[in-house]
């Protein structure tokens, strides 16, 4: 009987982890979204901006103020924040790699206490 509880225990220590690694993957996926919608906003203002010639006016909003603002300065800034987003987005698809891996190994440790549970108490039935 003491075995059963201890299989019941460590099965729903490894059912939370498996739950909070799901939360992971979950909330992984809403900032790998949110970057995803900024990398393609930041592409087409990059593309806008090569199609503005050198003597276009460019102004940034900073604030509740517009100020002007150089062609070239503005087509430096819009790459640096697209290598800086590709750069999170990299690091957030690392580690969901790492996540999906550590969760497939907790389900297949999970699933294991599950049948030892299961074949416990249907030794205890059938005794």
């Amino acid at each position: 009987m003491a075995a059963v509880k201890e299989l019941q225990r460590d099965l729903e220590n490894k059912a939370n982890d498996l739950n909070k690694l799901q939360k992971d993957i979950a909330k992984n996926h809403q900032v790998r979204k949110k970057y995803t919608i900024q990398l393609g906003e930041n592409e087409l203002v990059l593309k806008e901006l090569d199609l503005l010639n050198e003597e276009a006016n460019v102004y940034k909003l900073i604030g509740p103020v517009l100020v002007k603002q150089d062609l070239a300065e503005a087509n430096a800034n819009v790459r640096k924040r697209i290598d800086y987003i590709s750069a999170e987005l990299y690091a957030l698809f690392s580690l969901l790699i790492h996540v999906c891996r550590k969760t497939f190994c907790h389900f297949e440790r999970t699933s294991y206490a599950y049948c030892m549970l299961d074949a416990c108490s249907y030794a205890m039935i059938t005794s």
